[in-house]
């Protein structure tokens, strides 16, 4: 197949791109390295399959693909907070644009959404058909109801003209390849941690997550992506084994190596206090679910972040 990955020299873009073209397929990367990164996907340049295009979403050319995933748009607390127009940008326009290109190729399109659609929700864990608890114009508004918007045009596009679509929706990822600065609390604790720097939590450490790495979500993202059945569909992609912030802190501590102090800060503005997905669906459609367990994927984020130089390369 002939896939194109807007976003792809981001950090799930690029992991994103090296499963594509190690599993044999040609490859459009198409990424305005805003919060990306050449860097990302250096190992590529110069393959036969592989072909990077230094563009903006919204000025997406017409291309001749099968399909298209759709992770264009900052996705980090710190991107989203500086860059806000242009993360509505890509989700609308730039989403509107890609639907454009699909339609005309006849490709099929997968939506890259965030669990973030779900905001602080009342619902725990939450599925697919949960409708959300999302402030429309609170501080992450930028980003969470770019995606919202972003997945009514998919559906929209679908129902009206046909094209072919698919809804993924992320929940928290980490792995190599984050940057070192980019807000989240996984690269944030890890760069604290090896820089012999307390561990700064925001709030009082009890607020939970659930963390993927992101081998596992690359092999969901492959599975529906690239499967012309899942047309019409919405998938959560997440690990649902739920920790605290404090518990996580404890684990990267291990990771590292030492003993690292930890200090409270003030909670973050909009911050939701839990986040767990169901993924029934997913697991009964695909047989997936993540394999990766919450230390190996930390020993191997934290080799990457002690190898990398400082602050770390790139960016969801």
């Amino acid at each position: 197949m002939r896939v194109l990955v807007a976003g792809g020299a981001g950090f799930v873009g690029s992991h994103l791109c090296d499963r594509l073209v190690a599993d044999g397929h040609s490859v459009v990367c198409l990424d305005n390295l805003v919060t990306g990164a050449r860097a990302n996907v250096a190992g590529l340049a110069g393959h036969s399959r592989f072909t990077f295009i230094e563009a903006d979403v919204e000025k997406t050319p017409d291309l001749d693909v099968d399909a298209i995933l759709h992770l264009a748009s900052p996705a980090s607390p710190v991107d989203y907070d500086r860059l806000p127009l242009e993360t509505l940008a890509a989700n609308s326009i730039g989403t509107w644009r890609l639907l454009d290109v699909a339609r005309a190729a006849g490709a099929h399109l997968t939506f890259v959404s965030t669990s973030e659609v779900y905001g602080d929700p009342l619902v725990h864990p939450q599925p697919e058909t949960y409708w959300g608890n999302v402030d429309p114009i609170g501080p992450r508004a930028c980003y969470d109801e770019a995606k919202r918007f972003g997945e009514a045009l998919v559906t929209s596009m679908r129902r009206v003209h046909g094209v072919r679509a698919t809804v993924v929706r992320v929940f928290n990822t980490y792995g190599p390849r984050m940057r070192g600065d980019d807000g989240r609390v996984v690269p944030e604790l890890i760069s604290a941690a090896l820089a012999g720097e307390p561990m700064t939590l925001h709030g009082d450490g009890t607020q939970s997550r659930s963390f993927m790495y992101i081998d596992d979500l690359v092999e969901g993202l492959t599975r529906t992506g690239l499967d012309p059945a899942s047309d019409g569909e919405v998938f959560n992609l997440g690990n649902p084994h739920e920790i605290t912030m404090r518990e996580l802190a404890d684990a990267i501590a291990k990771a590292v190596g030492r003993e690292v102090p930890i200090r409270y800060g003030p909670g973050r503005p909009g911050d939701p206090q839990r986040r767990r997905p169901d993924i029934a669906k997913i697991s009964a459609r695909y047989g997936w679910t993540p394999r990766v367990a919450l230390e190996d994927g930390l020993r191997r984020t934290v080799a990457w972040f002690s190898q990398a130089s400082a602050p770390v390369n790139q960016q969801e």
